[in-house]
């Protein structure tokens, strides 16, 4: 069994990269960090591969399909991106460049072009991390949470092409409320809600994964949040997200 984690050196992906490696997954590890990338190989019991690549840049996207598309690859985990804060005019547009590279575009490539493969052997597992954030428009974190909606929709009509094909390969989403990682550091921002751990949200999302749920949400109290906006015009969803971002200004 073979496991790919992208976003690997850090948070979430860090902690899938644990969980898999002690369920006997061999793993490949990609992330911009090689320093930490080894740190963590090195905690590791099963066999580990690491990768040092931008996947904000296209062509490394296509340059990690080739190192490894004959491994053999059982579950690919889509985990690299990042989020940035500000007022949309505000924001340097090579910063939101980037940002739509990593969370939108590497995400679109590698879940298609390991979906193929999947799809000829009739098995596989593509768990794609969006976020809450994609159920909301966000202002002052606007481009990061137009990517996760990207992420998040994409992933359910591939669900629902694989459903109606009768396929065995699963593809689901990820979609955390607020997590205690580097996300706040990077995206230059302060915790407004006490966050789940990285650890949690992680052995949550695998555990649902193999029970090939769909959307998870992991957390009651996101779960519920959710469930009620549905019911929350649009306008008043406009200024509740703007306070809570807000509310986050680091």
């Amino acid at each position: 069994m073979k496991a790919l984690i992208t976003g690997a050196s850090s948070g979430i992906g860090r902690d899938i990269s644990i969980i898999l490696s002690k369920k006997g997954y061999d793993l490949i590890l990609v992330a911009r960090r090689q320093e930490r990338l080894e740190e963590l190989k090195s905690t590791l019991d099963t066999e580990v591969q690491t990768i040092c690549l931008d996947l904000s840049k296209e062509e490394s996207c296509f340059e990690l399909y080739d190192q490894v598309k004959n491994e053999d690859i059982d579950v690919l985990i889509n985990n690299a991106g990042f989020g940035i804060f500000g007022i949309f005019d505000s924001i340097d547009i090579q910063d939101e460049l980037r940002l739509i590279d990593t969370n939108i575009k590497a995400v679109h490539i590698l879940t298609k072009l390991f979906l193929v493969d999947f799809k000829r052997k009739n098995s596989g597992y593509i768990l794609n991390v969006a976020s809450s954030a994609g159920f909301l428009p966000g202002p002052l974190l606007s481009s990061y949470y137009a990517s996760k909606a990207y992420v998040l929709r994409l992933t359910q009509a591939i669900y629902e092409e694989l459903r109606r094909e009768g396929s065995s390969v699963y593809v689901g989403s990820l979609c955390p409320g607020p997590v205690d990682t580097e996300f706040n550091q990077t995206a230059n921002v302060k915790m407004s809600l006490k966050g789940l751990t990285s650890q949690y949200v992680a052995e949550y999302a695998i555990k649902q994964m193999f029970k090939r749920k769909l959307t998870i949400i992991p957390g009651k109290k996101m779960k519920l949040a959710v469930f009620f906006q549905k019911f929350l015009p649009e306008k008043l969803l406009l200024k509740i997200s703007y306070h809570m971002q807000k509310k986050k200004e680091g």
